[in-house]
């Protein structure tokens, strides 16, 4: 069985990469690939709302990354899980990118600035989502 890696094991420079993944530079969704982090171009794909991505991140073990993908976007459920077993920090993530000021305050009082950042990174790419399907012109 693999060790899980949680995302604060990354080197920074890894993270960074992620978070302008998310935010649709492709250079560096490709610089993950190329450089041994599939799982964190999956996880970046995914929450755009890549499902083809979040598929890849259940069938190769990434189950966590899956689920604080769908805790990033409201899911309860997904919520639950991780508090069940024992990711509480990621839920702490999620609420942050849902806007939580007391989620943040949590990752700034423990030293896990760059979730902050992420979390704005990807509250700002879950409005251009909401944006997105709401717009009646990109209906067929």
């Amino acid at each position: 069985m693999k060790q899980r890696k949680y995302l604060w094991d990354y080197d920074i420079k890894v993270l960074l990469a992620m978070e302008q993944a998310i935010s649709g530079k492709k250079e560096f969704l490709n610089f993950l690939l190329e450089n041994g982090y599939p799982e964190l171009a999956a996880f970046a794909s995914a929450i755009r709302a890549d499902e083809e991505a979040y598929q890849w991140l259940l069938k190769y073990g990434f189950l966590e990354l899956s689920l604080l993908s769908d805790a990033i976007d409201g899911d309860k459920d997904a919520l639950d899980w991780l508090n069940q077993h024992n990711l509480q920090t990621y839920m702490i993530i999620a609420m942050a990118c849902q806007g939580s000021n007391e989620a943040k305050n949590y990752l700034a009082k423990n030293k896990l600035d760059f979730f902050i950042r992420f979390a704005d990174t990807v509250a700002e790419e879950l409005k251009y989502q909401k944006r997105e399907r709401g717009d009646y012109h990109k209906f067929k």
